[in-house]
């Protein structure tokens, strides 16, 4: 999994406006040649700004790239180039608030209930066009991005889109009543406001609430929300499904789940609860390598804990793995903390949000 951070990283304000422009396009996963076309410049210009961007915010890959475009809010989840406004909620829609929400989960395989009943969602790419509007959720989508997103290149010949639409209507029903969840409209479809609980939105909400409560002095409130955000998360995310758009939502969902769950070790260390932090980072540092401020974070638990043998052996598994499968040495991050180790000198638990 490529080396993402959490806080602190360069944001997007250091880049010029061109390139701006393109790490908005890598976030929203569009190829280099498709970049070219969109803004009216070469393939080569774009593989150089690419290069420029990734040395500039120190990012090791592409993949971090599209990560830090959503982190830094420079693309929003499930938002393209052809993003639309979205209009005011019809009275007759705003009225269906009123019972059972729909809830929809996209945080692992793809879910809908109703009122306590699962629903049955059809064949994968009839699911993978309501994930898309789901990770859409609060705006139209598209016909064209649709095919975009759940055929990518493998474009249908027949027009099946209306048709999975229609189907996922039937299901979707409020009740016994024939309205359904899904409205069309003439610039496309999206899921009703007030509605739908898609659990991703859910996510972000308590992400929000736990920063607000560490900047209101309470941190424990902070890693009790951020405890909950990650609870929603259950399984292989998006499961199965194919297309564009579920292929780049799985690789950023994983890594939101990682900077949540930084986020919130982080916050435990500064809380004393270092027991606790040491065992989930061992969990989250076996299951993701690669990630080195997790690797970091964990050489530091457990320094502190007195275990300072325990944290250079981290430290050496970490630099074997990123020269073995990545061919790269560890970062400036990872350096520093074996520094300050082998030196003997205090290693606080904000060290990789001070390092980046």
């Amino acid at each position: 999994m490529p080396t993402t951070a959490t806080t602190s990283r360069p944001s997007a304000a250091a880049l010029g406006p061109r390139e701006r422009d393109v790490l908005h396009a890598v976030g929203c996963g569009l190829r280099d040649d498709e970049i070219a076309a969109a803004l009216a410049i070469s393939e080569e210009a774009v593989t150089g700004c690419v290069a420029r961007i990734l040395g500039k915010l120190g990012l090791r890959d592409r993949a971090a790239a599209i990560v830090h475009a959503f982190d830094c809010g420079l693309v929003a989840p499930g938002c393209g180039p052809r993003t639309r406004a979205v209009g005011p909620v019809r009275r007759g829609a705003a009225g269906r608030a009123a019972g059972p929400k729909v809830q929809i989960s996209v945080l692992g395989p793809l879910r809908a209930r109703w009122d306590g009943r699962s629903l049955e969602l059809g064949h994968l790419r009839q699911q993978a066009v309501l994930a898309a509007l789901a990770l859409h959720a609060g705006r139209t989508v598209s016909q064209q991005e649709l095919l975009d997103g759940v055929w990518g290149l493998e474009q249908p010949v027949t027009n099946v889109v209306p048709v999975h639409i229609y189907r996922l209507r039937k299901t979707l029903r409020i009740g016994d009543s024939p309205d359904s969840v899904i409205e069309h409209d003439r610039c496309g479809y999206r899921l009703v406001p007030g509605a739908v609980e898609v659990d991703l939105t859910r996510m972000e909400s308590l992400v929000t609430d736990a920063a607000a409560a560490r900047r209101a002095g309470d941190p424990a409130e902070a890693v009790r929300l951020c405890a909950r955000a990650l609870d929603l998360f259950r399984g292989e995310l998006l499961a199965g499904l194919p297309g564009p758009l579920a292929e780049l939502e799985r690789l950023r969902l994983a890594e939101r789940r990682i900077a949540v769950a930084q986020r919130k070790l982080e916050w435990q260390l500064q809380l004393g609860q270092c027991a606790e932090a040491t065992a989930e980072l061992f969990a989250l540092s076996t299951a993701h390598p690669l990630n080195e401020p997790v690797a970091a974070m964990l050489m530091g638990a457990l320094y502190r804990s007195g275990r300072q043998a325990d944290a250079l052996a981290v430290f050496d598994r970490a630099r074997r793995r990123l020269a073995d499968d990545l061919g790269v040495a560890p970062s400036r991050l990872l350096r520093r903390t074996h520094r300050l180790i082998l030196s003997g000198e205090e290693v606080g638990p904000g060290l990789t949000a001070a390092v980046r």
